[in-house]
């Protein structure tokens, strides 16, 4: 008699375990639809801020550049002032030498300071078709800079009317979902969230349909699926590792939830 009172509660135990499983499932199913609803929107609004921050850096380091030239520009404009003044000094030294040795040297420092005009009026000619290049980019990067800026108020607005829609309801169910763990051995709950993790559709805990694991749709031989509706320990699909319960359990579990949402409306 004990020992038939001993199996009923290892039976009950295990399924208590699969119940536990299977509503933790249903609650998580539910926020990952709500997710669903978003779609793509959080991902789209952070890649927009990510860019928006990219071109706001690129502005800020382009301006800094045209700035640098243009201080380049000034420097070599004061180079032509001092080479020029040279040049002025030199010419006058150039009247009262008197010899053709000094003669000849004052006209180097006077071809000398004339290359050093040439390559400054050169350089300033570089740096200011740079500079002009330099602002044609920033005005479309400031360009795209607001376009993308709009970009983001329009999604960031679309992103906040669905939270809003959702948020509480959303806020309930991961209260339920916390809530839902704490009924889990820790063990069993480490394998859930991994295998979660690791399913495309989020789905861990699935019934058997058509004799075939509801989530990756493989075959369930008879005997396994007789182990299944006993209920006496947790099988897992030999194929994709999800959590396998009869559709009896789920159909009583879903049952249950439709009852109570109708209670609640």
């Amino acid at each position: 008699m004990a020992k038939t009172t001993a199996s009923a509660s290892k039976e009950v135990t295990v399924e208590k375990k699969l119940t536990a499983l299977f509503n933790l499932q249903q609650i998580d199913s539910k926020i990952d639809k709500i997710k669903v609803v978003r779609g793509e929107l959080p991902l789209e609004v952070r890649d927009l801020e990510d860019e928006l921050i990219g071109l706001e850096t690129r502005v800020v380091n382009l301006t800094e550049e045209a700035k640098t030239m243009d201080a380049e520009i000034s420097a070599k404009k004061n180079t032509i002032k001092d080479a020029e003044a040279l040049i002025k000094k030199y010419e006058a030294q150039q009247a009262k030498v008197r010899n053709n040795r000094e003669y000849d040297s004052l006209t180097k420092e006077i071809e000398f300071q004339n290359l050093e005009i040439q390559l400054a009026q050169k350089r300033i000619k570089e740096f200011g078709a740079t500079i002009d290049n330099k602002k044609e980019v920033i005005v479309d990067a400031q360009k795209v800079l607001q376009m993308r800026k709009e970009d983001l108020v329009r999604k960031q607005k679309e992103l906040d009317e669905i939270v809003g829609e959702t948020q509480k309801e959303e806020q309930d169910l991961t209260k339920a979902s916390i809530k839902a763990e704490a009924l889990i051995e820790e063990r069993l709950l480490i394998a859930y969230k991994r295998i979660r993790s690791n399913s495309r559709n989020g789905l861990v805990v699935v019934s058997v349909e058509r004799d075939a694991c509801g989530g990756c749709f493989n075959k369930i031989p008879p005997q396994r699926q007789m182990d299944i509706r006993v209920r006496k320990k947790i099988i897992v699909c030999e194929h994709c590792g999800r959590i396998l319960i009869d559709q009896e359990l789920a159909g009583i579990k879903e049952e249950k939830r439709v009852v109570e949402e109708a209670d609640q409306d």
